[in-house]
C-alpha cells in the first residue's frame, strides 16, 4: 500500500511537471538549471523522455541515413531544452520560460531540423551542396552558430563562448596575417567557415557530440537510474560504516564515499558536495579543521572524474580520437587512479596525527550487513566491465547494466522503478546532459577552425621551437615542453570546462608531444588529467568551492588544501611523457615493467604526502631537511630511469632516517608544544 501511495504521488508530481528527480550532473560544466513546474515542466520532461527513447533506439537500430542524421536530430530535440532549462542571466532570474526564450527554442528546432527537410534534395542534397552551401543555407548555418554560443554562455558562462568567437576571429581574418608568421592562413570567407561549421563531420556534428550523443547520455541515464534506485544512500551508507571507530574513520569515510558516489554523479563538484552534507558532521566532530575538511572533500570528489568505472566526457573522446574502446581508457586509468587515492588516504593519515583527530560513534549498522543486504547495487557495475571485457560496445554494455539497475531495484520497496519513475529517470538524465550537448557541439568551432586552418600543428611547433630555443637536449626538450604544456592546459581549465579544455589542449598540445615522440594514449592521458585537475586548481578550484560552502572554511584556504590532497596527479601525467617507463603507468607493456613502476610511483607518492603533510607515517613529525629530502625523492622516483630511482630511494630512506633522529631527540621546553584540546565525545 505504502508503494502504491508512493507511485501515486510521484506520477501527481510528474503531472505537474515537478521533477521526480534531481537531474544527474555528469561533468562540472554547468551553471544551476531552472526549476520546471506545471505544464512547462511537464513539456520539457516529456521532450527529454523522447530524446531518451531516441538514443536507446539508436543503440540497437542505427538510423540507416547514418550517423550524422541521427546527430542533426539530438541536437534538434537538446538544444531547444537549453533555453527553456537555463536563465539567460540577462536581468533578475526567471524560473518560468521567457518569450524569448520561447522564441530561441523554436528558432534552434527549425535550424537544426534543416538540413532534413524534404524541399532541395532534402537530406542527401544538402550533403551534395557541402562546399557549395546556397544563401540560405548560410542564413541558417550562421543562426545555428549563434545560438550554439548562446546556449553554452547560459550553461558554462562567458569562457567558452570568448575562445570560440576568437577561433572564429582567427578563421576569418588569418588570411590578413603576414604570410612569414607561423600561424598566418591563406584565408576562409564567411561562407566556407559556415560550411565547415554546418556541413561537414568536422564542425558542429563532429566527434565531441557524437560522443555526447551515444556515449555520455547513455551514462547519465545509467546515472540516474542508479540514484533513483537507492544506489547513492547505499554507497555513502558503506562507506560510514566500513571504518567504524578507528581514528582515520572520518578522513576515510569521505575518501570512500567520494569513490563510490562517483560511480553515480561523474562530477567532481557534485559529489564533494553530496559527500560533504552527510560526513562534515562526523569530520567537525572528530576535530578537522574546515578548510582541511573541504580539501579533502573536494579531492575526493573529483577522483569522480578520473576513477573508472564512469570516467570524466572527456574518457569517451579519448577513446574516440585514438580509435579505441572504452574499456582501453579503463585500463589506462586503473594505476593513475590507484596512485591518487593512495595520496589522499596518505594525508588523511598523516593528518590524523597532525590534528590530533578523534574516533567518533559509528552507527550501529555494520558494513557486512548492508554489503548482504544492498550489495546488489554493485552489480550493474562490473557488469559494465564485464561486458566491455567480453567484447560488447560500451553503449550496449551501460544499456544492459542500466536495465539490470532497474530490476534490481524491485530489491528494495522504498526504491522500486515503476512506470513513473523510470519516465522521471529518463528525463532527468537528457537534462543532465544539457549543458554537455551546448559544450560538445559549440567545440566543433575549435575543431573545424584547427582543421581548416592547420593551426594545431602550427602551434605545436610553436611550443617545441620554444623549449629547443632554451636547450637542444633531446630529454630536455620533451621535459621543458611537458611542464610548459602542464601550465598551459591548467590555465586553459581555469576558464573553460573540463570537455572543452581537453578537446582545445588534444589539437594543440597533442601534436607536440607526438612530435617528441611521446606514444598518442600517454599524450591523451596527460592532457586528459590535466584538463580534469582544473577542479581542484586556484583560484577557480570549482570543487573547492563547493566543499567550502559546505564546510564553512575560507574558500582560498581550501582550494590549497585541495591541492594538496590531489598532489599526485598533478604529477604523475609528467611520468607518462618523460620517460619511455612512463607507459607502463599506463598498464601499458611488460608485467614486470608494470610493477617497478607502479612501486616506484607509489614510493613517489608516499615522499610527496610525507613533505606537503609533515609528517613520517609509522615514525613521526617531519623536520624542513626531512620534507625536502621527502618531496625530492618524489620528484626523482617519478621520473622512472633505474638511476633517477635510486636516487629517489635514498632521498626517501634520508628523509625517514631524519625524521626517526629528530623523534628520539630530547625537546627542550621551548620546542614542547601541547596539542590542543579536544573535549571527550559528549562533552559540551
Amino acid at each position: 500500500m505504502g508503494d502504491d501511495r508512493s507511485s501515486a504521488r510521484t506520477a501527481q508530481r510528474l503531472a505537474e511537471g515537478e521533477a521526480a528527480a534531481p537531474a544527474v550532473h555528469y561533468d562540472d560544466e554547468e551553471r544551476p538549471a531552472r526549476v520546471l513546474g506545471g505544464r512547462v515542466g511537464a513539456a520539457v520532461s516529456v521532450a527529454a523522455f523522447a530524446v531518451a527513447v531516441l538514443v536507446l533506439w539508436q543503440v540497437f537500430r542505427p538510423l540507416a541515413q547514418g550517423s550524422q542524421y541521427y546527430l542533426i536530430i539530438f541536437l534538434a530535440g537538446t538544444l531547444p531544452l537549453v533555453f527553456l532549462a537555463y536563465r539567460s542571466g540577462w536581468g533578475k532570474g526567471r524560473e518560468s520560460p521567457s518569450v524569448s526564450d520561447w522564441v530561441l527554442a523554436a528558432a534552434a528546432l527549425l535550424v537544426c531540423l534543416y538540413p532534413l527537410n524534404p524541399f532541395d534534395g532534402g537530406y542527401d542534397g544538402f550533403l551534395s551542396r557541402q562546399g557549395l552551401l546556397e544563401p540560405v543555407d548560410v542564413v541558417l548555418g550562421t543562426v545555428l552558430l549563434v545560438l550554439l554560443i548562446e546556449a553554452c554562455r547560459r550553461t558554462t558562462g562567458w569562457a567558452l563562448p570568448v575562445v570560440c568567437l576568437l577561433f572564429l576571429g582567427y578563421a576569418y581574418y588569418g588570411g590578413l596575417l603576414p604570410q612569414t608568421w607561423p600561424i598566418a592562413h591563406s584565408g576562409l570567407d564567411f561562407g566556407q567557415i559556415i560550411d565547415a561549421l554546418y556541413n561537414s563531420g568536422s564542425g558542429f556534428y563532429g566527434t565531441p557530440l557524437d560522443v555526447a550523443a551515444t556515449y555520455i547520455v547513455l551514462f547519465t541515464i545509467y546515472g540516474a537510474v542508479l540514484d533513483l534506485s537507492g544506489a547513492s544512500r547505499f554507497f555513502v551508507d558503506l562507506s560510514v560504516a566500513a571504518f567504524r571507530r578507528s581514528r582515520s574513520a572520518a578522513g576515510r569515510t569521505a575518501v570512500a564515499a567520494g569513490f563510490l558516489l562517483g560511480t553515480v554523479s561523474g562530477s567532481g563538484t557534485a559529489t564533494a558536495v553530496s559527500v560533504g552534507a552527510v560526513t562534515w558532521p562526523m569530520l567537525r566532530r572528530a576535530g578537522y579543521p574546515p578548510e582541511q575538511a573541504g580539501g579533502m572533500l573536494a579531492a575526493a570528489g573529483v577522483g569522480a572524474i578520473l576513477s573508472p568505472p564512469t570516467l570524466g566526457a572527456a574518457a569517451f573522446i579519448v577513446a574516440e580520437y585514438l580509435n579505441v574502446s572504452y574499456l582501453t581508457v579503463l585500463g589506462w586509468a586503473m594505476i593513475p587512479t590507484v596512485l591518487y587515492y593512495l595520496g589522499i588516504l596518505l594525508a588523511v593519515e598523516i593528518d590524523v596525527r597532525r590534528f590530533a583527530v578523534r574516533a567518533v560513534d559509528a552507527p550501529p549498522t555494520s558494513a557486512w550487513r548492508l554489503l548482504t543486504r544492498f550489495g546488489y547495487h554493485f552489480s550493474s557495475l562490473i557488469v559494465i566491465v564485464v561486458l566491455l571485457a567480453l567484447g560488447q560496445s560500451a553503449t550496449r554494455s551501460v544499456v544492459y547494466a542500466t536495465i539490470l539497475a532497474g530490476v534490481l531495484s524491485f530489491l528494495d520497496r522504498s526504491a522500486r522503478l515503476t512506470p513513473p519513475r523510470i519516465f522521471a529517470a529518463l528525463a532527468a538524465g537528457v537534462r543532465g546532459v544539457l549543458p554537455v550537448v551546448a559544450v560538445c557541439a559549440a567545440a566543433g568551432v575549435i575543431t573545424a577552425t584547427t582543421t581548416k586552418t592547420g593551426l594545431g600543428a602550427q602551434l605545436a611547433s610553436l611550443l617545441v621551437n620554444g623549449a629547443k630555443a632554451i636547450t637542444d637536449e633531446p630529454a630536455a626538450v620533451l621535459a621543458l615542453t611537458a611542464v610548459l604544456a602542464a601550465f598551459a592546459l591548467a590555465l586553459l581549465g581555469l576558464a573553460v570546462p573540463v570537455t572543452a579544455s581537453f578537446i582545445i589542449g588534444w589539437v594543440i598540445i597533442g601534436p607536440a608531444l607526438l612530435t617528441l615522440g611521446v606514444p598518442a594514449p600517454a599524450a591523451a592521458m596527460f592532457v586528459f588529467y590535466y584538463s580534469v585537475l582544473s577542479e581542484v586548481t586556484p583560484p577557480t578550484a570549482l570543487a573547492a568551492v563547493g566543499a567550502s560552502a559546505i564546510t564553512g572554511g575560507r574558500t582560498i584556504a581550501t582550494m590549497w588544501q585541495a591541492l594538496k590532497y590531489a598532489l599526485p596527479a598533478f604529477l604523475a601525467p609528467l611520468a607518462f611523457v618523460l620517460t619511455s617507463n612512463g607507459e607502463h603507468l599506463l598498464a601499458r607493456g611488460s608485467f614486470a615493467g608494470i610493477v617497478w613502476t607502479t612501486v616506484a610511483a607509489g614510493l613517489a607518492v608516499l615522499g610527496l604526502a610525507i613533505a606537503t603533510g609533515g609528517w613520517v607515517p609509522g615514525v613521526g613529525p617531519a623536520g624542513r631537511v626531512s620534507r625536502v629530502a621527502a618531496g625530492l625523492s618524489g620528484l626523482l622516483l617519478l621520473y622512472l630511469e633505474t638511476a633517477s630511482v635510486l636516487a629517489g630511494l635514498t632521498a626517501l630512506l634520508v628523509a625517514v632516517l631524519l625524521a626517526g633522529l629528530e623523534r628520539r631527540r630530547p625537546k627542550t621546553p621551548l620546542e614542547v608544544r601541547p596539542l590542543p584540546h579536544h573535549p571527550p565525545e559528549g562533552e559540551a
